[in-house]
């Protein structure tokens, strides 16, 4: 069953019934708030799918109130897919002119920085009608059924935007949750790293030391080592040849100022990025609640809005720790996107090297090279196009041992450069190149009149970095549409705990008992839980890993190791 539901522009809300076809089975109602958390309540005792516009404007309303939902669409989520996706082409959803559903960041090619969307049918600023506002959501939601079901992979199509909208309904949860944080341990991790505390502005004692150090080593006292420029030319007069500042090329450097140098600029980074002011601004009531981006990155991974979760230093992790009578479940999946290269392509002497083991070390058992080093930096090369160096000299090895995954790369590649559209497992498509791109290849064709050796190979430089992003897409996009389906399981599974008689509560109403996902990187989960549950969690997670891994690729015998750890504090579990 699905339920259609939204606010009006006057503050009413909406709720539609709709059959398989996006139809209506029953006229709209308008409901008061309280009129629709009871529907909603009573609603999901018959499992409904609610869909609506944005999952981020609309549930953290009904998480305020305490109520939780199993099963959603989110439409702006999905359109995206279904607009890029080359499964559905030839559909009318995604041949059709640009509209207000093209906004957002999951309609983004390229997502650093996260766009907030244009319009929610829940909101009463909107300045737009009401029952336009509904018939628009309606009529979108069928076009989305009508493309999947026209496409050339219905199901897969319907997993994928199952947990796209899934990832959407835990990622609201998530950032209304919170991590659990103290402060006082977070000001001791950073006073021990950076000395203590001082007025915003000034830098801490131990910033200033080494400040000291590169301005003694450079022989130059005025030198700031905060201004690129200043530093860069300080650098240059002291004889170092370079052209920038980044810390990568520091490293191929020899001269006293580059170690006190990179350690400043990883202290440095600490104090912007989770110092003090980062605490202040983004720790409330002893947690942390970033505001996820689902689909945020063009491959379907995640992005934030603000206070880098994504990006959380090791120093700080230890500030990271369960409540009382609580336990942290931290999870990682080993090798994911090698062990989904393998899966993809089929790969069954991959997969092998990987069964119930870790996959680099299976390689080196199976005497494809000499060291996990060289395992891990040969199939790193393979899935980023890393041609030169170690990684070159490894390749061809890696290739006679595992030919179809390899295979499944340079085909990917090889279509990237063509300006072509490449596809992950659920259905999700690259984007293809700009103007520009297309400009600059064609310029470059042995027959235009005007084509000069620089355009030749200006087109080329061009054509492998696409290679190189269409190579990656498919299996860092399908390592994304995995752990969706991770993380969609363990919710789907965690809702079925009941906490033990006694425990100490959590904090956030909704989670008052419950285990519950706290946080996402990637490839690994961290679960908050009564510490009576905590074992059970741990199977919970460990099943879901092996379910998500038979959603994609059926009974294709590869195994999703995970790194298990029940913990108190998050940096106990590394």
């Amino acid at each position: 069953m699905y339920l259609l539901a939204g606010r009006t522009g006057n503050g009413e809300f909406l709720v539609v019934p709709l059959d398989s076809t996006g139809l209506e089975t029953a006229p709209a109602r308008r409901l008061s708030f309280a009129e629709f958390l009871g529907e909603v309540v009573a609603a999901e005792q018959g499992l409904p799918r609610w869909v609506w516009e944005d999952t981020s404007r609309l549930y953290p309303l009904l998480l305020a109130a305490g109520v939780r939902v199993q099963r959603g669409h989110d439409l702006r989520l999905c359109h995206a897919i279904l607009r890029q996706s080359a499964l559905t082409s030839t559909s009318e959803l995604a041949t059709a002119a640009p509209s207000r559903w093209d906004s957002g960041p999951a309609a983004q090619p390229e997502a650093p920085e996260p766009h907030s969307t244009l319009f929610d049918l829940g909101f009463a600023d909107d300045g737009l009608d009401e029952d336009p506002a509904e018939d628009d959501a309606q009529a979108e939601f069928r076009r989305q059924l009508t493309a999947v079901a026209a496409s050339a992979e219905p199901g897969r199509l319907r997993l994928l935007l199952a947990a796209e909208s899934a990832g959407a309904l835990i990622a609201a949860e998530m950032q209304f949750a919170g991590l659990p944080w103290c402060t006082e341990v977070h000001d001791r991790l950073l006073t021990r790293e950076l000395g203590p505390r001082v007025a915003p502005g000034l830098r801490p004692e131990r910033l200033e030391d080494l400040a000291r150090r590169i301005r003694l080593e450079l022989g130059d006292p005025q030198v700031n080592p905060d201004s690129q420029q200043d530093l860069l030319r300080a650098l240059q007069r002291a004889g170092l040849t370079m052209s920038s500042t980044r810390a990568w090329e520091l490293q191929k450097l020899e001269h006293p100022a580059i170690a006190p140098l990179l350690e400043y600029k990883k202290l440095a980074r600490l104090l912007s990025a989770n110092g003090w002011y980062w605490m202040d601004t983004w720790i409330v009531d002893g947690r942390f609640h970033p505001e996820y981006v689902p689909g945020g990155v063009v491959t379907g991974r995640w992005a934030t809005r603000g206070g880098g979760a994504l990006q959380l230093p090791r120093q700080v992790r230890g500030a990271v720790i369960a409540d009382d009578g609580w336990k942290l479940v931290v999870a990682d999946a080993a090798q994911l996107e090698p062990r989904i290269l393998a899966a993809l392509s089929a790969d069954t002497a991959m997969a092998t090297a990987g069964r119930g083991t870790d996959l680099y070390a299976g390689i080196v058992a199976s005497g494809v090279v000499e060291t996990r080093d060289h395992a891990k930096v040969a199939m790193l090369g393979a899935m980023y196009g890393a041609t030169t160096g170690e990684s070159g000299r490894l390749l061809p090895r890696l290739a006679r041992a595992y030919p179809r995954a390899l295979g499944l790369t340079e085909t990917a590649a090889r279509a990237g450069e063509r300006g072509e559209a490449v596809t992950t497992r659920l259905g999700r498509s690259s984007p293809r190149p700009g103007e520009s791109w297309l400009a600059t290849q064609a310029q470059a064709q042995a027959y235009h009149p005007g084509a000069t050796d620089a355009d030749e190979r200006r087109a080329r430089s061009q054509a492998r970095d696409w290679g190189r992003f269409t190579r990656n897409f498919i299996v860092q996009g399908s390592a994304a549409e995995w752990a969706l389906c991770w993380m969609a399981e363990i919710r789907r599974e965690l809702r079925l705990l009941q906490a033990p008689e006694g425990t100490v509560p959590g904090r956030s109403p909704v989670f008052t008992h419950a285990p519950h996902l706290v946080f996402f990187l990637h490839d690994e989960v961290i679960v908050h839980t009564p510490a009576g549950l905590a074992e059970e969690v741990e199977q919970i997670v460990v099943r879901a890993a092996a379910t998500a891994g038979r959603h994609l690729f059926g009974d294709f015998p590869v195994d999703f190791l995970l790194t298990v750890a029940t913990v108190d504090s998050y940096d106990q579990a590394k």
